[in-house]
């Protein structure tokens, strides 16, 4: 309900209120009854009922009957057109929503789906709205469903497990999925159901028990997420180097300079494939900290990268800095930002 609505019903509680404080009072004072005999008598006078007086009626007591009755008329009349009002508003203005929602689903493209808003998934969203991504949220629980809908994020209801639901949420468009569900198994199916619509497709998957990381990544996962498992990593790297996490923890925020960890992946047609490190003069050109190199076929990463090191095509960059910066580096690599590159 919105504040609008909740106003309008305040309005009308508190209207309510005050007419049968003063019929209650003014009948005790006319006809000298009991707080009882006057609350009754004001009840049955606004609801027009039509049941005898409970006590004597005076000339002054019949003219205050008759406003109260007219009071109440219209306080009733004013009552029942808000909640009808705010009834049919707010179905209508639901179904609004629904519809502007489902056009902006239809015209997504390069977007990421995420399945399930648990407190995982809360988390993944809230990180991919801070990063400014396109995404839309595929939520089995009603409840959370409404929440996520009154929040104005593009939401689908429905099992993500389904083929028909991962079609609404414009897979074959999408560059990245990401499953936060509450069970292994549901992961597992979500991501055989993505794989297996979608070669190209980038998957994470969270992974709750022992050994489940191997299942989901031979199932077609790219990567897998153990929340327990960082959680408990990084509790004891806080003990143990806690000075360390707190910097990790504020380089992405140094005083009024958002800076990112990104990675950039040279593209065909860049000017930087087949060119060395030194050649290319990066940091000078665009400002960036160049961390690691990630060649073409290559598991491992080259942390901190020699300046004689060649770069070739679909190779990755690990790289440090703002937006901008970031920007610069991705027009020189020709990448349009996709998450990664199929080989």
């Amino acid at each position: 309900m919105s504040w609008r609505d909740k106003k309008r019903v305040i309005i009308v509680t508190t209207l309510l209120f005050l007419l049968i404080t003063i019929g209650t009072v003014g009948y005790m004072t006319l006809i000298n009854v009991s707080f009882v005999d006057a609350l009754y008598m004001t009840i049955i006078t606004i609801s027009t009922v039509g049941y005898g007086e409970v006590g004597k009626m005076t000339e002054d007591a019949k003219i205050f009957s008759i406003f109260i009755i007219f009071g109440g008329i219209t306080i009733v009349g004013y009552a029942l057109g808000n909640l009808i009002s705010i009834f049919v508003e707010g179905i209508l203005n639901q179904a609004w929503k629904v519809k502007r929602m489902e056009n902006k689903i239809e015209k997504l493209e390069n977007h990421y789906i995420i399945c399930g808003a648990g407190q995982t998934g809360k988390n993944v969203i809230k990180s991919f709205k801070e990063a400014g991504k396109s995404f839309v949220v595929i939520e089995k629980c009603e409840e959370r469903y409404r929440e996520l809908l009154d929040e104005d994020l593009l939401v689908i209801h429905g099992d993500s497990t389904h083929e028909e639901v991962l079609e609404k949420a414009k897979i074959y468009q999408s560059i990245g999925l990401v499953s936060t569900v509450s069970t292994d198994a549901d992961n597992l199916f979500i991501v055989l159901t993505a794989r297996e619509m979608k070669q190209d497709l980038y998957i994470v998957s969270r992974a709750i028990e022992e050994r489940s990381d191997y299942k989901l990544k031979k199932a077609g996962a790219d990567a897998t997420v153990s929340p327990n498992e960082i959680g408990g990593h990084r509790m004891a790297a806080l003990a143990i180097k806690p000075q360390v996490i707190s910097f990790l923890d504020t380089i992405t925020s140094a005083s009024d300079i958002v800076l990112d960890l990104e990675n950039v992946i040279i593209s065909t047609g860049s000017i930087m494939e087949g060119r060395e490190l030194r050649d290319l003069r990066i940091p000078e050109a665009t400002g960036l900290i160049i961390l690691a190199i990630k060649k073409k076929n290559c598991e491992r990463f080259k942390f901190n990268p020699n300046s004689s090191e060649v770069l070739g095509l679909h190779d990755t960059l690990i790289v440090l800095g703002t937006e901008e910066q970031i920007d610069k580096l991705r027009s020189m690599a020709c990448d349009t930002g996709r998450v990664s590159e199929k080989e």
